[in-house]
């Protein structure tokens, strides 16, 4: 193997972490911000790009491994982590807001996973962490993940995060199925991924679902989540207070008892 074999175990329901074991000189990668805790013996180190062996032939791979990230919306940086004691040591990562944790085996999945440019949490170092251009237009332009996806190479685990409760789909050869663009969080190289007009005018401007929706065509595995973070943070600000602020008893007659006497 290319990529450096980890353990892992998962923590927690709704709100997960997942630690991850490392042997002496084993390291991990992850997002610039998610880590969560790690022990004494673990050394962080900042760098361009993913870290992967490709990225790693000068100054030049280096520079475009970093600029591949820019283009997913990505820091510039990311972070490894690695065991310089001679013992097991464990780090751990957490997502930036409730949800699941999704383990992936590259090595079972034909090394290579697309998913959300913004999915991606932590992985073992080797795993390459680049771009995938979604060749057809409609995809690009109307798809809730944008025309650019991120997509996980190698032979290692990768460990990715969405929102609210995950469900993974089998889909036979020729078998399709419509998602919403945003409840997509990743998928297998060989599945078709295409994005669809909702087709009736009334039904687009007044169901409340958006005008597209995506439709992806096995064979292949797709991980699809029930909460999008863009539809949890619609419904917040739809309920953010508009009086400046202030919420004290909103909702209650105490409330609006409070609101009369203060007119």
């Amino acid at each position: 193997m290319n990529s450096h074999e980890i353990e892992y175990k998962i923590y927690g329901d709704d709100m997960q972490f997942v630690e991850v074991e490392l042997d002496p000189g084993e390291s991990t990668i992850a997002e610039a911000g998610a880590m969560m805790m790690f022990e004494e013996g673990i050394g962080m180190e900042t760098i361009f790009g993913d870290g992967s062996s490709s990225s790693e032939q000068g100054l030049f791979g280096k520079l475009l491994g970093a600029g591949k990230r820019v283009l997913t919306g990505e820091s510039l940086f990311m972070t490894v982590f690695t065991n310089q004691s001679q013992a097991v040591k464990h780090v751990s990562f957490a997502g930036p807001y409730p949800g699941k944790i999704i383990p992936v085996d590259l090595s079972l999945l034909n090394g290579k996973i697309i998913c959300q440019k913004d999915a991606f949490l932590c992985a073992a170092k080797g795993v390459s962490v680049g771009i995938e251009f979604q060749r057809k237009l409609g995809a690009g332009f109307f798809g809730g993940e944008g025309f650019i996806m991120q997509k996980l190479e190698g032979d290692g685990l990768a460990f990715l995060h969405a929102g609210g409760t995950i469900y993974r789909k089998e889909l036979q050869p020729g078998e399709r199925l419509k998602i919403d663009t945003g409840c997509l969080v990743a998928m297998t190289r060989n599945v078709n991924y295409n994005i669809e007009f909702v087709g009736k005018v009334k039904s687009a401007f007044f169901g409340g679902e958006g005008l597209f929706f995506a439709t992806v065509e096995g064979p292949g595995t797709v991980w699809i989540q029930s909460l999008p973070f863009s539809r949890l943070a619609d419904r917040i600000f739809a309920a953010a207070p508009s009086n400046g602020g202030q919420t004290r008893g909103e909702g209650s007659v105490l409330g609006g008892l409070s609101n009369l006497f203060e007119r």
